[in-house]
């Protein structure tokens, strides 16, 4: 007994001299400025390769997924106040309820529509593909499942009762709900009294700020948190188990053409009547600045460019729908996602789901996006507030952060193409799009500055 023990005393703390020595490497790298998605992919190769030793020669890594398990509590810690100020902040850049009953109402509409649909999309190719086939976790022991509801309740459950209690129990789409219900205030008693609401904005926008820079600061940790979740993982289970995370991949990105192709291609085709082959090269430079840097804001002034000087949609269309988009339209990562990431998540910890969390996992995922987007981690985010929502262990997201960086660049795409889908599409119904100076070929010519 003393023999077992001393034993798993050390390899236990050869298990965090190894792990050390990797995260200060990362730590060095970070240092010298590498880009931070090579260092996720390095963390996710460091992790499974020191894992796969662990496993070899049966060395305690139990001290190791700690570092894990404390990077996924502060990843939690975000999710409740983050959202609920985004949300307030989002909705209430749109000026004036005028504004927001006409351009705003159809622009929101569509980012909620088309992420519903995306999620939908996801929901179904991940049914299909069973990413989580292949990988067993033990629940953790602070899980309790959740009772299955009925679809009435899931609707009661959607209304905030006590908006300080729904936020202390963890309860986003209450939350999300209220904060859109105080958006809407703002908005409407700011068009009669400015001053009024004035302070209130202020707190908003200021505290908005704060956990902005709370977010960065976790966002930060993700190498470190990627390494030791997957290390723990691997060296518990060994290499086998980690080969079925190429099937959430596959999932994300046959969910992700998917939609780009039957989604957008027909809103495009049969909404505003354009050749969608004409519009998709047309918005390339969009599509590819977005890929390559995974950044919505990066995107945005190529984006503006392209819906104005490319597409031919008015400057005053281009410029609500665009800097909106950057913040709220997420139809890879608050739709596609969430649900692959979910669908995963169930299987791999044996969680029944039925026709009832489907439902929610789409509302979910429509609500949520217009709150998570814009800031650092947007999916990542977005994904707790589902399987928060959805009553799954969040600890599976854990399993799937390591491969974030590989999947984010198709997410990114599909996001700022989303956004200039709806451009175009706001903009035809209000009769600001060009659909003559569109058709000319020579436009595709002319060349972009912020390229």
């Amino acid at each position: 007994m003393k023999n077992n023990l001393l034993d798993a005393f050390l390899t236990n703390w050869i298990s965090l001299l190894v792990s050390a020595i990797l995260i200060g490497l990362l730590y060095v790298l970070a240092r010298k400025r590498v880009n931070f998605g090579y260092r996720v992919l390095l963390a996710l190769g460091l992790g499974l390769v020191a894992g796969i030793f662990f496993n070899t020669f049966k060395i305690d890594a139990t001290s190791v997924g700690t570092i894990g398990t404390i990077y996924v509590n502060l990843v939690k810690m975000l999710v409740i106040p983050l959202v609920f100020v985004l949300v307030i902040t989002s909705i209430t850049s749109i000026s004036s309820l005028g504004q927001l009953r006409k351009i705003g109402i159809k622009t929101i509409s569509l980012f909620l529509v088309t992420t519903g649909i995306a999620a939908l999309i996801g929901l179904l190719v991940a049914l299909a593909f069973d990413p989580g086939a292949g990988i067993s976790q033990t629940m953790p022991s602070s899980f309790k499942p959740r009772d299955i509801p009925t679809f009435s309740q899931v609707i009661l459950d959607l209304i905030p009762t006590n908006p300080i209690s729904d936020m202390a129990g963890g309860k986003v789409v209450p939350v999300l709900v209220f904060a859109f219900f105080v958006a809407i205030a703002i908005v409407h008693v700011g068009t009669k009294k400015p001053e009024a609401v004035k302070p209130v904005k202020q707190v908003i926008d200021s505290f908005t700020q704060v956990m902005h820079q709370v977010t960065k600061y976790i966002i930060r940790l993700t190498p470190y948190g990627v390494y030791a979740l997957i290390a723990t993982m691997a060296a518990k289970y060994g290499l086998e188990t980690l080969a079925p995370l190429a099937k959430v991949i596959a999932a994300t990105y046959v969910a992700l053409i998917i939609h780009f192709i039957f989604t957008f291609g027909g809103l495009v085709t049969f909404v505003a009547k354009v050749n969608p082959f004409k519009f998709f090269r047309k918005a390339y430079p969009t599509i590819a600045i977005a890929f390559t840097t995974r950044s919505s804001y990066v995107t945005l002034p190529v984006n503006l460019e392209v819906i104005t000087k490319r597409l031919r949609v008015s400057p005053r269309i281009a410029s609500f729908v665009a800097p909106l988009g950057a913040t709220m339209n997420m139809n890879g990562c608050g739709g596609v996602w969430p649900a692959v990431v979910a669908i995963f998540v169930a299987r791999v910890y044996n969680i029944p789901l039925g026709i009832t969390e489907y439902v929610l996992l789409v509302l979910v995922s429509m609500i949520s996006s217009i709150g998570v987007a814009g800031v650092p981690g947007p999916a990542s985010i977005s994904t707790t507030v589902v399987l928060t929502a959805l009553g799954l262990p969040i600890e599976g997201l854990g399993l799937v952060l390591a491969i974030d960086a590989v999947v984010d660049m198709g997410r990114t795409a599909v996001n700022a193409t989303g956004t200039t889908v709806c451009a175009l599409l706001v903009a035809n119904s209000e009769g600001e799009f060009d659909r003559e100076s569109f058709n000319r070929d020579e436009e595709d010519q002319l060349e972009l500055n912020h390229t």
